[in-house]
């Protein structure tokens, strides 16, 4: 028997609610193998982050190369990639290896604001990471950031897709949630915009979704779906698992099996 296989180049979550982790276990939940390059160790809970530690460069690669020689991945998500130098030795070892059906979740702020992702690191992220992803899926302080357009609404976000469109991703993945009422998701594939329009859940917010939605889009990519049906299988499998979250700790709710 032989499975798909996806790569998650992320940080760790310790408390298991986003990140690798949390990449991992969607790869499962939707008939993946899950592979991971580790780029840096947070310590964070259902409350917040208290600390994070890239990397070295090097041995995030080295991951990376271990995988490709080994295994055929057929399809890559980033996540936190915290600086530059991370950034610029994740890409060139993407570029280097020809890898296929890219999905970048452009970390920059954790949950509770803190950030993951250095301004040296987010000029590089739109530089030499973007031209190479199929697929990039900022939230809206995200896109904000990436592309210099403040977000107010639906005509903001259409600009910014454009705008990150122009460093190179076949499609944008602008995801609503950050702004006020129900959540519309913008996928912009360079010509058309499509909107994903979703009910907002009421409750407490859920820790991970925007690692958990890159991860299963990139799952979906790995079995063979095109990019918009990937982003549509994947948005109602988030829609689902954030129903099903609990309030594990004393902050966040956190996704369960």
């Amino acid at each position: 028997m032989s499975f798909p296989i996806a790569l998650s180049i992320a940080g760790s979550d310790c408390c298991g609610g986003a990140g690798i982790q949390a990449d991992l276990k969607t790869f499962q939940s939707l008939g993946v193998y899950g592979a991971a390059a580790l780029t840096a160790i947070t310590a964070q809970n259902s409350r917040g982050v208290q600390q994070a530690e890239a990397l070295p460069p090097d041995l995030v690669v080295a991951q990376v190369d271990a995988v490709y020689a080994d295994l055929p991945v057929a399809a890559v998500k980033t996540g936190m990639l915290a600086n530059a130098p991370v950034v610029e030795a994740v890409a060139a070892a993407l570029g280097r290896w020809g890898a296929a059906k890219v999905v970048v979740d452009p970390v920059v702020f954790a949950k509770d604001g803190t950030r993951l992702l250095d301004e040296a690191g987010t000029g590089r992220l739109l530089h030499a990471l973007l031209p190479l992803a199929l697929l990039v899926t900022p939230n809206a302080p995200e896109a904000q950031v990436l592309s210099g357009v403040a977000i107010t609404g639906e005509a903001a976000a259409r600009r910014a897709c454009r705008r990150l469109a122009g460093y190179g991703p076949r499609y944008v993945l602008l995801k609503g949630g950050h702004l006020p009422g129900d959540p519309v998701d913008l996928l912009y594939d360079g010509r058309r915009y499509h909107r994903l329009a979703y009910p907002r859940l009421e409750g407490v917010p859920v820790h991970g979704t925007g690692c958990t939605l890159s991860a299963a889009i990139a799952a979906y990519l790995a079995r063979g779906l095109d990019p918009a049906a990937a982003v549509a299988a994947a948005r109602d499998y988030l829609q689902g698992q954030i129903a099903r979250a609990q309030a594990l700790g004393g902050g966040w709710r956190l996704f369960v099996p």
